[in-house]
């Protein structure tokens, strides 16, 4: 999965705002702390078919209803706070303009957007800006058992306000420090009571290395140890979460009588088998089907998904997007696809680790409708799925980029002066311009089309060999695949590109980015932990490193600011090719050591006088480093008889408002899951 993030723009505390016509669609609503909440339009909506139009309103139904799964995954503190800050803005009477009041609103959004009280993307605990005597005060005034919370005031105080106040206690969402017990050390609530030797052990029994056909163990459980034996606490009905999985399968079942055909009707059919048994055989044939429905203008994603949250990369976030296919601009990455044995076939990798035969890789870009769980607020702008290994190389894979998503970042991006900040000079700023929306989106249709969907695994390796590492191996592998052909003739002679000199947009952005401009969402004195900000940097300082004598790429001070020049972009594009073939030889062969060598010494590490300029500099520019949105709200219209008779899809909802509503409406798990 590939994420991005943009721009900014400081709201009152009212959110609630005029529904805007096509001309001028208000983009950006809402900004705080580090964050800004922008709005995204679903495109052809209108134009679907009434009952297209019914299956998206039933599957974003289901994708709203697994919310409260996500907040309980990140920690298991999460809903307990959630409810308790929600009850205090809503029966809270006293003065809004207090300093203790602004900075518990602040502190209420962070929790909302990032689905918890930890940063959705820097992994690191808020830390309050009001005071635990003003949380106290207004807790007196709230009805706990009412809220289903026992024990009353004092042992709210004693339980929960040390993980909210105090800086030590689950301090790191997912840890990834080297060296320490990663399981013990991370906040997330995937594991009780063991620790990661046990974890790892626990899961290596389990595998089989002459199985062709592994499931993903651990991906839909929590591992606990009850009276000292260690077992598998499974997400199903009727296990861990039934009584939001029981709402999700409920609105499948009514996506399932208007599917547009019968192999998406199979899909949904196998999805919901999987909820109620919580196998993993049966989530694979899910997976399986779900790739070759290859025919239906409406698509989603719906379940237990992606592992960046998990220290240890094996168990999956709740997540859904329901989406609809762009036809015109999927001709684009239907070229990539068509031509997708040609690029592996042309890829700078050892031949030992490149597919004989590319299967079943489709891409599409896509418009999207809805976005749920790990996908909401913030979300990907480019997804390739399924993630296991044996299923992609022997069905193949789907990748899609969502083209409103970006959109939206562009639109709100528009004159805010960060590129004028940090680009080097005119002639690069005015390239950037002209194709960096195209070369953008390019690199993200060969990331997820080609970049994850390429190489192989050696006969015997274990999927998960590369252990905490795994993630930023693989985000490196699949943005490295997809610059080294960003500046390949083959994309002119595809017609994807129309300049020769395009790629050098794409090229710098990255660079820049790696290097530079991602320091603004480290926190001070911090380490990079994100996989995909450790990838970017491991790839960007790397080459910058391994070029340094023939200054592909320096470092230059002009006017007492530090900017990148790239000297050599065809050295450049050949360094990629270098890190490429070594990375995919470490995924190949499962090579742990060598894994950990790059990423610890290229893409760990934060150069702290750079930071400080960088910092520095961005905060002039009043913009937040982190972007997410508020979904569409989509209200059925029906007859005297009860019968839908079209879908209405509106803009006009506030972030404050949206989040209280689901709150209200999605809320259907016990504050603590045990």
């Amino acid at each position: 999965m590939t994420m991005t993030v943009a721009a900014t723009f400081l709201c009152a505390c009212t959110d609630r705002e005029e529904t805007p016509d096509r001309d001028s669609f208000v983009y950006s609503v809402d900004q705080f702390a580090d964050l800004q909440i922008l709005r995204y339009r679903v495109p052809g909506f209108e134009d679907l078919s009434l009952n297209q139009k019914k299956l998206i309103y039933y599957l974003s139904e289901a994708a709203l209803q697994g919310r409260d799964i996500l907040f309980d995954q990140n920690n298991k503190y999460n809903l307990t706070i959630r409810k308790l800050l929600e009850s205090v803005y809503l029966t809270y009477t006293g003065k809004k303009t207090s300093s203790d009041y602004q900075a518990f609103e602040v502190y209420l959004k962070r929790v909302w957007f990032s689905n918890g009280i930890h940063h959705h993307y820097g992994s690191e605990k808020f830390v309050p800006g009001f005071s635990e005597a003003f949380l106290k005060g207004e807790l007196a005034k709230v009805d706990l058992p009412a809220m289903g919370i026992e024990g009353g005031l004092e042992e709210v105080i004693r339980e929960i306000f040390p993980v909210i106040f105090d800086p030590a206690v689950m301090a790191k969402r997912v840890n990834q420090e080297d060296g320490v017990d990663l399981v013990l050390t991370s906040a997330c609530n995937y594991y009780e009571g063991v620790t990661q030797q046990e974890a790892e052990a626990f899961y290596s029994k389990l595998k089989d290395p002459a199985d062709p056909t592994p499931v993903s163990y651990g991906l839909n459980s929590r591992l606990v140890k009850e009276d000292g034996v260690i077992k598998e606490k499974v997400w199903k009905v009727g296990g861990l979460y039934s009584a939001a999985l029981e709402k999700v399968v409920y609105w499948l079942e009514q996506a399932e009588s208007v599917a547009e055909n019968e192999a998406q009707q199979a899909v949904i059919r196998k999805l919901i088998d999987y909820y109620r048994t919580g196998d993993l055989r049966t989530f694979d044939e899910y997976s399986i089907l779900w790739v070759k429905d290859l025919d239906s203008r409406i698509d989603f994603i719906n379940g237990f998904t992606e592992t960046y949250g998990d220290p240890l990369g094996m168990k999956a976030s709740w997540e859904s997007i329901v989406n609809f296919k762009d036809l015109e601009a999927t001709k684009r990455t239907e070229l990539i696809s068509e031509n997708a044995q040609w690029f592996e076939d042309h890829s700078p990798v050892d031949k030992r680790f490149k597919k004989e035969e590319v299967k079943g890789v489709t891409a599409k870009v896509i418009t999207a409708a809805i976005l749920g769980g790990d996908l909401y607020p913030a979300t990907a702008i480019g997804i390739n799925l399924p993630n296991s290994n044996w299923i992609r190389s022997v069905h193949g894979s789907k990748s899609v980029t969502i083209e409103n998503i970006t959109d939206a970042y562009n639109k709100a991006a528009l004159g805010n002066g960060f590129m004028e900040e940090f680009v080097v000079d005119e002639n690069t700023l005015e390239l950037i311009k002209r194709y960096g929306d195209v070369t953008g989106n390019l690199h993200t249709d060969l990331h997820e089309c080609l970049g994850h969907g390429s190489g192989k695994l050696l006969p015997g390796v274990d999927p998960d060999a590369l252990k905490a590492y795994g993630a930023t191996i693989e985000e490196t592998r699949a943005d490295l695949f997809g610059l080294y052909y960003m500046a390949d003739q083959k994309l002119l002679e595809l017609g994807l590109l129309t300049d020769e000199e395009a790629y050098k947009a794409e090229y710098y952005s990255f660079l820049m980015n790696g290097l530079i401009t991602q320091l603004v969402r480290i926190e001070p004195g911090s380490d990079i932990e994100e996989s995909h900000m450790r990838n970017r940097q491991l790839i960007a300082r790397w080459v910058y490193e391994k070029g340094k004598k023939e200054r592909v790429v320096e470092f230059i001070r002009k006017n007492d600011k530090t900017y990148i020049r790239v000297n050599d972009y065809q050295r450049l594009r050949s360094l990629f090719g270098e890190l490429l073939g070594e990375i995919q030889r470490i995924k190949s062969t499962g090579d742990l050591e060598a894994a950990r060598e790059l990423v610890e010494t290229y893409a760990v590490k934060v150069d702290p006088v750079l930071y400080k300029e960088i910092l520095e500099r961005y905060k002039k520019l009043n913009l937040a480093p982190y972007k997410g949105f508020i979904n569409p709200v989509y209200e059925a219209v029906t007859n005297e008889e009860g019968e839908i008779t079209d879908i209405k899809v509106s803009y006009e909802e506030g972030f404050s408002e949206q989040m209280l509503r689901y709150g209200r409406d999605y809320s259907h798990l016990p504050l603590i899951n045990p």
